[in-house]
């Protein structure tokens, strides 16, 4: 009997209900709201102030991609991209060699991947122990600064001082995603064939030539993902400068800043999330282009 052409739907409903309610409509309210002002109930345009710049409709744009503080927010996310996204790839790469090295490799993969359990927000209050100053009289309890004072130095000002205070948020980024790095890294070290690596020994390859010239090459289709993966990651990143510094100190970025403002502006945060939104497309169509072109070449 000939199956309907209706019944694969049929199946498909339930999941399609499910991505409409959750994904399609929230989506589809956030864009509209992105042109209503802070009560989203009018347009943006009643916002605007008579004598300075107004881009009428979308008023909540310019806000996002002119103010003062949004654009601290854009810097600093161009800062952690730049900086967080190699340190993390690098770092769990160097991770995936060392580990699989050792003797005990599953043990070590597991203590480094362990951050990767913790939810980022109690990796936030740990790592707030770790970078925590006494100001006053007392005894240094941030591990850092007891550090430092018994060897006889000054305690910092690790999260308030805006010298080094985004790269202390960086290091507690690379902390929480260098194992799962090294995961997908280390299974992808793994597929490549020991015939070549051996061949190339026995030719008197060096172990730094064979990891560049041959591994290096044969992961690098992994590596990609990984890296776009963790563009995508930066981009939204929120509960480590949430928990950490609240966005003060000059550490605000994009998504602390929406979430700052989803209370007492609505139509502004709507619009900074479509503009994060907006930053994530690019590196998901270089994502699928790239699978397409994986696909066609097999």
């Amino acid at each position: 009997m000939k199956q309907s052409r209706w019944v694969p739907w049929l199946y498909l409903a339930p999941a399609l209900l499910v991505m409409a309610v959750f994904v399609l409509y929230p989506m589809f309210n956030t864009f509209v709201l992105s042109f209503m002002d802070k009560t989203g109930t009018q347009s943006a345009a009643v916002s605007c102030v008579a004598g300075q710049p107004c881009w009428g409709s979308f008023e909540n744009y310019r806000y996002a991609l002119t103010n003062p503080e949004m654009l601290q927010a854009l810097r600093n996310n161009a800062l952690w991209l730049l900086l967080m996204v190699p340190g993390t790839v690098i770092t769990g790469l160097l991770f995936a060699v060392l580990a699989d090295r050792v003797r005990y490799e599953a043990l070590a993969k597991a203590i480094i991947f362990m951050p990767m359990a913790i939810s980022f927000v109690g990796a936030g209050i740990i790592w707030r122990f770790v970078y925590y100053i006494e100001t006053g009289s007392g005894q240094q309890i941030g591990l850092l600064n007891a550090v430092l004072v018994a060897f006889g130095g000054q305690p910092v000002a690790w999260l308030s001082n805006p010298a080094f205070n985004n790269f202390a948020l960086m290091i507690v980024g690379v902390w929480l995603w260098a194992g799962f790095c090294m995961t997908i890294l280390s299974a992808a070290l793994k597929s490549v064939p020991a015939e070549i690596l051996e061949a190339a020994r026995v030719d008197g390859a060096r172990e730094v030539e064979v990891f560049f010239q041959i591994m290096l090459p044969i992961i690098m289709p992994t590596i990609l993902v990984v890296t776009t993966t963790m563009v995508i990651n930066v981009l939204k990143i929120f509960d480590i400068v949430f928990v950490l510094t609240g966005g003060n100190f000059g550490t605000e970025v994009i998504a602390n800043r929406m979430f700052k403002l989803i209370v007492t502006d609505t139509g502004r945060s709507m619009a900074i999330a479509v503009l994060l939104v907006l930053l994530t497309i690019p590196v998901l169509i270089f994502n699928v282009n790239r699978f397409r072109q994986q696909e066609a070449s097999r």
